[in-house]
């Protein structure tokens, strides 16, 4: 508890420095075509969460023997966090980010953290860590919302691996959750500082990370992180196969996630977020009891189908109304 506390306030402290216009370190998201916002706002929270995670991290892992897997995580996260604080920095080439980040990937797989020790599994577990590095970035656009994404998820990652006697995993992910919620006090709307890049990829990619050490360490299937960060997964993955059926350039900044359509179609930010949270508990705890007790997993993974189903189309009703 002593160390989760003390990650949370570093992050908060720090989170209000930078958002306080007093850092030096000035560096200004300004409205394009895909921004929900108006006005530059500084989108430095990222370098707040992630100082104060990975401070956490190195003070923690003193106090224990520390797994292979863990070590290849925090070198990963540490090359991608460099390569996107670079890119909030000064624009980079699409080409560049890529590379650095297949190079963070290859190291995440060659160290073992895939869904299965056979190359189509590693393919496998490759390819969903690119998507949800860029996914997490894809989302990051509304106050709010990549933090209580991070918050949730990570912290029912975490209480799975407790449940199950890993409490080094848990608390590793659970320090994640409480740096996300100090950056919260800042980005909750209306926000006075956004993550940015630096933030948004390294928490996509420590997702998919955490995700892939739990399953090989058999503390749960693959279903269950891929539904507590359902609220990303399915909004991202939807959005990027509607845009290709119409024959859009899907590389290019767009506003037509769910989460935009519905703050754009007069929802406005805190609505929008509240029930995104609200969506994002009820995965959670179905997640968890689906996990724990089996005869669910096929009821509840039929009805969040459904709830996704119907979700969407009312809100193509919704947004579509509002045109």
């Amino acid at each position: 508890m002593i160390a989760l506390l003390a990650v949370f306030v570093c992050s908060l402290i720090l989170t209000l420095w930078l958002a306080s216009g007093k850092s030096p370190l000035k560096v200004l998201d300004a409205p394009n075509e895909r921004s929900l916002h108006e006005g530059a706002i500084p989108k430095t929270g990222g370098i707040a969460l992630l100082v104060a995670l990975f401070s956490g991290w190195t003070w923690e892992l003193q106090q224990f023997d520390i797994p292979m897997a863990f070590i290849a995580i925090f070198l990963s996260a540490l090359l991608v966090a460099s390569i996107s604080f670079m890119d909030d920095l000064r624009e980079l080439s699409p080409l560049a980010r890529i590379m650095v980040h297949a190079v963070a990937d290859a190291i995440l797989v060659s160290s073992g953290l895939t869904v299965h020790d056979s190359f189509a599994g590693d393919l496998f577990s490759f390819l969903a860590i690119i998507w949800m590095l860029n996914l997490y970035n894809f989302m990051d656009g509304m106050d709010g919302f990549a933090g209580g994404m991070a918050l949730s998820g990570f912290a029912f990652i975490g209480l799975a691996g407790y449940l199950q006697g890993e409490e080094l995993f848990a608390l590793l992910a659970w320090m994640v959750a409480a740096a996300s919620a100090g950056f919260l006090f800042k980005n909750f709307p209306p926000a006075k500082i956004f993550m940015g890049d630096t933030g948004s990829a390294v928490i996509g990619f420590l997702a998919a990370a955490f995700s892939l050490w739990g399953v090989r360490d058999g503390l749960f299937p693959l279903w269950f992180p891929l539904l507590l960060f359902s609220p990303f997964v399915v909004d991202a993955t939807v959005t990027l196969f509607r845009r290709l059926l119409r024959g859009e350039k899907v590389w290019q900044a767009h506003r037509e996630h769910y989460y935009q359509r519905l703050v754009l179609a007069g929802w406005g930010h805190k609505k929008t977020v509240l029930i995104e949270y609200l969506l994002m508990g009820a995965v959670g705890f179905s997640a968890l009891a689906m996990l724990y007790w089996k005869p669910l997993i096929p009821y509840g993974s039929g009805l969040w189908v459904v709830a996704y189903t119907l979700l969407a189309y009312k809100s193509d009703q919704l947004c579509n109304s509002k045109v």
